[in-house]
């Protein structure tokens, strides 16, 4: 039953990033990353390592858009232009050329 519900939430989070890189731009990604910002401490950074964090750099989406993992007391990397600032954790931005295409923020 575990591995069932990984499965759907690993499905759930595919299709929202899928959707943020096919809508925002139809041009090839490879310039793409997707931000997670975390916080020590933060049990839904913990819970998201352990279910999709392993899975994730094999999927289509890991490939087309790496994870770079982020402190949020580190701040915001001067080389992304934000659409605005990252004020809980854990949330993940995606990237392109520089720029900020999409963002989730929270994981249940």
């Amino acid at each position: 039953m575990r591995a069932t519900f990984r499965r759907k939430v690993v499905a759930a989070f595919s299709a929202l990033l899928l959707s943020a890189l096919f809508f925002a731009h139809s041009s090839s990604l490879r310039s793409a990353e997707l931000l997670m910002f975390e916080h020590a401490g933060c049990p839904w950074c913990v819970m998201w390592h352990r279910e999709i964090g392993p899975i994730y750099p094999k999927t289509e989406e890991g490939q087309r858009a790496p994870l770079r993992r982020i402190a949020l007391t580190n701040g915001m990397p001067p080389e992304v232009s934000f659409v605005g600032p990252v004020t809980a954790t854990p949330t993940f931005v995606l990237v392109e050329n520089g720029k900020e295409i999409g963002r989730l923020t929270g994981y249940r």
